[in-house]
């Protein structure tokens, strides 16, 4: 018989998705090849998703999930509700938490920019963290989306005392605790159904050699940079352009980020909006994005010198990966420096807009070096397939064992998070009574 096995996205599934959406989506794609897969979403389901079950979280809220949960054999998430996770850990359940996100270091940058006060942006840092340390605590196993992330989480394992001599002991590799699952790419090359770009978009010919960012524009990007570039090369060519893929988040909790406004300001301030620099502020529905892809000449990816450049992986270069486009990124990133290692585009410094302008035209301007490179990156195309990077989460969920004994220290990070989760929402809201405040608003009988 076929292992439950239950998966809980934190971001919407359906037509129009980001990263998280996508990669839950290609799991239960690949598990349900071989165990019987539940899907929990945030948002309903608009029409039927694969071959799996799909359920919607407001269906299994609180005590009600818990006891749904309990049910599977192996349950796999970013992060649960903290009460569900200390539960889970005592119960008969395999669960295996994503790392790929590390809320640590990703966040540090979440606000930055927004008009928010500082004790808040500290609060709203703590939270998450909280979080991710109890999933630490508690959970079976753990996967993550490089061998760089595995060390920063071996690290913290080992500091919540996670490791020790009788688990190396059987485990020496410690493999069987945490590995490595990247994000992925469809195996099948894509498919254009209809021109999106060129021809089509008004101030983009056909002629034209068209830069793509494959994504959003958050705060922890420098799309700047690049926009510079194009303002240099937009003085002695007219052919290039540069095109931003979406800068409205598929989810309607996120709000626009303050690095988008500054991105659409620079282009309108140096005369390049809608002329070499355009914008779709919406977002493209994932099963059209290969249109814009195809259309491409180069994907681009460019960030700033952060320690959460050194730990990201920027799953937008794998789109460009999957559509054969040589890639121009910042140095920095694990994949940004494959790129560099494998000659699959150009590996360019940070802030560096004279080394943006030479990788753009080396590789536009010469055919020969154009055609080596989209070989290259054909050939690295199949070692990040979603089938083949499923694989070791595929051997974690098949694993014996599930109960989990946490550390102390779970009990008072638990209240910790809780605290520091009402306290964000109490600044948020401009409550001055703080988070007991909160909690009285949240026991109020509703207004019939």
């Amino acid at each position: 018989m076929s292992r439950k096995l239950l998966l809980v996205s934190n971001d919407e599934v359906g037509p129009s998705m980001a990263g998280p959406g996508i990669r839950y989506f290609q799991f239960a794609q690949e598990l349900a090849k071989q165990a019987d897969v539940t899907l929990v979403v945030p948002n309903r389901p608009e029409a039927p998703l694969g071959e799996f079950d799909v359920v919607e979280a407001g269906a299994v809220r609180g005590r009600r999930f818990r006891d749904f949960a309990k049910s599977f054999d192996v349950v796999v998430a970013q992060t649960l509700r903290t009460w569900t996770m200390r539960s889970l850990a005592r119960a008969d359940v395999r669960v295996i938490y994503d790392l790929y996100d590390p809320f640590l270091i990703g966040n540090l940058t979440f606000n930055a920019g927004e008009d928010v006060s500082p004790r808040y942006r500290r609060v709203a840092f703590r939270a998450p963290m909280l979080l991710q340390e109890i999933a630490l605590s508690t959970g079976s196993a753990f996967i993550c989306a490089s061998e760089r992330q595995r060390d920063l989480w071996i690290g913290m394992l080992g500091a919540l005392g996670r490791i020790d001599p009788e688990s190396a002991a059987v485990d020496p590799s410690l493999r069987d605790l945490i590995d490595v699952v990247p994000f992925g790419l469809e195996p099948d090359p894509p498919v254009a159904t209809e021109p999106v770009l060129k021809g089509v978009l008004p101030g983009i010919d056909e002629g034209d050699k068209v830069l793509l960012w494959g994504g959003g524009v958050w705060n922890w990007f420098d799309p700047l940079t690049p926009i510079r570039a194009m303002h240099v090369l937009s003085q002695r060519r007219d052919d290039v352009k540069l095109y931003f893929l979406g800068v409205k988040h598929p989810n309607p909790g996120v709000h626009q980020t303050a690095m988008t406004a500054s991105a659409v300001q620079l282009a309108q301030e140096l005369g390049l909006l809608d002329r070499s620099v355009f914008f779709n502020f919406g977002w493209v529905p994932y099963a059209e994005r290969a249109n814009y892809l195809l259309e491409a000449d180069l994907g681009i990816s460019s960030h700033p010198d952060t320690v959460e450049t050194r730990f990201s992986f920027r799953t937008r270069l794998l789109d460009y990966f999957w559509a054969g486009l040589p890639t121009v990124a910042t140095e920095g990133d694990v994949l940004s420096d494959l790129v560099g290692e494998r000659n699959l585009g150009r590996a360019v410094r940070v802030g560096d807009i004279a080394g943006w302008v030479a990788a753009v035209e080396e590789l536009l301007d010469d055919p020969a070096e154009y055609v080596s490179v989209r070989r290259n990156v054909e050939a690295v195309r199949a070692e990040f397939a979603w089938p083949r990077v499923v694989e070791p989460l595929a051997r974690l969920a098949s694993l014996p064992g599930g109960r989990v004994e946490p550390p102390h220290a779970v009990a008072p990070m638990t209240y910790r998070y809780l605290g520091a989760a009402l306290q964000a929402v109490a600044l948020r809201e401009g409550l001055s009574g703080g988070a007991r405040e909160v909690v009285r608003v949240l026991r109020r009988p509703p207004v019939p």
